[in-house]
């Protein structure tokens, strides 16, 4: 019987914050890397290319990487967490400098699939020997 893997893929430092782009990768939590990927071509919002990215990375290592079959791939996993926040300042009245922070996401992504059945390899039938061979023994 086949065996199931886990494939992971991170995207790390994503310049969005993490409680918009977890609300698009709940979208696709639990579903086939295709049915993921369609959802994603029609939601209108920035969050959904970096998830998307994250999916066909992690769909490109399962298949080229480990051969694992595409087409029953499912995301097991998907989790958004905060990554790095750099300080930044903005200009306020009266010449201060307000202090903020950009926030960036880090995006994991595990799928989990079949491998591909390896197939034995067919051994090459010999070529009969032919008359002309014969004759120049």
């Amino acid at each position: 019987m086949a065996e199931q893997l886990t494939v992971r893929s991170y995207a790390k430092g994503v310049d969005q914050a993490p409680r918009k782009v977890s609300l698009v990768a709940a979208l696709v939590r639990n579903r086939t890397v295709a049915d993921a990927l369609v959802i994603l071509e029609h939601v209108p919002k920035r969050a959904s290319l970096p998830v998307k990215k994250a999916i066909e990375s992690a769909k490109a290592n399962a298949t080229n990487t480990h051969g694992l079959d595409g087409k029953t791939l499912v995301i097991s996993t998907i989790s958004v967490t905060v990554g790095t926040r750099l300080k930044r300042f903005k200009p306020a009245s009266r010449g201060r400098a307000l202090p903020f922070q950009k926030k960036t996401s880090n995006i994991l992504v595990e799928v989990t699939g079949v491998e591909k059945p390896k197939k034995k390899p067919v051994a090459a039938a010999k070529p009969a020997e032919t008359a002309e061979k014969k004759e120049s023994k």
